[in-house]
């Protein structure tokens, strides 16, 4: 489980399952796996190795939100049916900007004018805990109370990692 990331200093920590010291996690060890960041509290699955300066992951094979992450969820989003959400179609989008300070941000759908609305707790369901400028997503966009809105975010390299084993 994700003990804390911070993705300004770029690194964080994982608590194994069976114990013992914690597991250091590199910005550039999620970036392999398609994301700049991760939500405390996410479950993990990595492969790790001992070094002189403790043990540190050296790749992430998968990430689940964390439990509970459904109870802040947004207004807009609450009550929807899971699996209506899922036959929205993933698309692909780029982070105009994100506040996680504030706690949202905006991304641009590729061939539309109009900015999605991204919220925290969005991400936060999805494994994510921050977005940078110019981050490659894909979204599940719903209307909202006052527009566009993300109602799932995943990071592209992760869609584009699944779709290679599926079925042509």
């Amino acid at each position: 489980m994700v003990k804390w990331f911070d993705p300004v200093k770029g690194f964080g920590f994982v608590v194994a399952d069976t114990g013992g010291p914690d597991i250091l996690l590199h910005v550039n060890v999620l970036r392999n796996f398609g994301q700049s960041s991760v939500a405390d509290g996410a479950r993990i699955e990595l492969h790790a190795q001992e070094t002189n300066r403790g043990v540190q992951a050296t790749d992430v094979l998968a990430i689940q939100p964390p439990e509970g992450a459904q109870a802040n969820a947004l207004a807009d989003i609450v009550g929807l049916d899971d699996s209506a959400v899922a036959d929205v179609p993933l698309e692909p989008a780029r982070v105009k900007w994100f506040d996680k300070a504030k706690g949202f941000g905006f991304a641009n759908i590729f061939g539309r004018r109009e900015d999605v609305f991204l919220h925290i707790e969005v991400l936060r369901q999805s494994g994510l805990s921050d977005l940078q400028p110019g981050e490659a997503l894909a979204m599940r966009v719903i209307k909202g109370k006052r527009g566009e809105m993300a109602a799932e975010v995943q990071a592209w390299e992760t869609v584009l990692t699944n779709q290679d084993g599926a079925d042509d």
